[in-house]
Formats: structure tokens, C-alpha cells, sequence
């Protein structure tokens, strides 16, 4: 038996896929089960193999039930990221702002685990390139990443 390593998350992330996760086993559910009575209802009347109704609730309900595993899977193996208040090197769990060099603009991150990244959201994985390169950096430091066009120079501005 191979030991997972657990998901690195924080409390914000514990409770928003807590949150999904209840939703998911809750209401969801019975709105695939609703889906997947109706299209079978109405697929009686017609060639069965031909109902596209039907095959689309099974891939919702396919879908859904994986996604519920998932979630019960990261709930049960996560290490939860400790607020410890030192902000003297980036670390797992971070609000870090930082500038591409040649550019004035500022981004802040939050340095979160893969399991609760979301870059629209701002919150990226400490295993995403940027993640990586990232951890450890002081502030003022300057931290190179490979990207698909060539490498990118970003410096610490703000560790919080």
C-alpha cells in the first residue's frame, strides 16, 4: 500500500470543500437523480439508444459522483497550513505581491496547496512554476520561472 501525501490546505480551503462537498451529496445529487428519472421517462416512448437526454445525466451523475470521491478523498488525507505569522520568507499559505520585471504592475498571491489553487481567484499552488520558485524567496528577491515563452523575472515585493 502506497501512503499519499497529504493536501496542504488552508482553514478557507477545509471549509469551502467542506461546503462542496455537502452541496454535492445533497442537493446535487437529487437534481441528477431528478434529471436522470425524467430522461428515462421520456426515452420510453422513443428508440432507448437514441435517448440523448438520458446519456447526458449519466455523464452529469458520472461526473458528480467522481467529483463527491474526490472531495472525500482530499478531506480525508489534508494537512492543514498554520497561521504562524512569520513573514520573513515565502511560505505554503503566504499572501505574497509581486512585480514582473519590466513592468510596474503589482500581483498578489496566496500560496495555497493544489488542491484549493485557484488562479482566477488569485490562489495558486505551491507546485505550480511560480509556486515553486517562489518558496523560500525573501522579500526583495528575485525569483526566475520558465514559461512557455522564455523565462520570466518576477521580484518580492510584500509577504503577508
Amino acid at each position: 500500500m502506497t501512503i499519499m501525501k497529504p493536501h496542504l490546505l488552508t482553514q478557507e480551503g477545509v471549509d469551502k470543500l467542506t461546503k462542496e462537498l455537502e452541496y454535492l451529496k445533497t442537493v446535487k445529487r437529487e437534481e441528477v437523480a431528478d434529471r436522470l428519472q425524467a430522461a428515462f421517462e421520456d426515452g420510453q416512448d422513443d428508440d432507448f439508444v437514441e435517448n440523448a437526454g438520458l446519456e447526458a445525466a449519466r455523464n452529469e451523475q458520472a461526473f458528480l459522483e467522481g467529483r463527491i470521491q474526490e472531495l472525500e478523498e482530499i478531506l480525508k488525507n489534508y494537512k492543514l497550513i498554520e497561521d504562524n505569522g512569520a513573514r520573513d520568507a515565502v511560505r505554503i499559505g503566504s499572501w505574497v505581491t509581486i512585480t514582473e520585471e519590466g513592468f510596474d504592475d503589482e500581483e498578489r498571491y496566496h500560496l495555497v496547496g493544489a488542491a484549493e489553487a485557484d488562479p482566477e481567484e488569485g490562489r495558486i499552488s505551491n507546485e505550480s512554476p511560480l509556486g515553486k520558485a517562489l518558496l523560500g524567496a525573501k522579500k526583495g528577491a528575485k525569483v526566475r520561472v520558465n514559461a512557455p515563452n522564455g523565462v520570466l523575472e518576477f521580484r518580492v515585493v510584500k509577504i503577508e
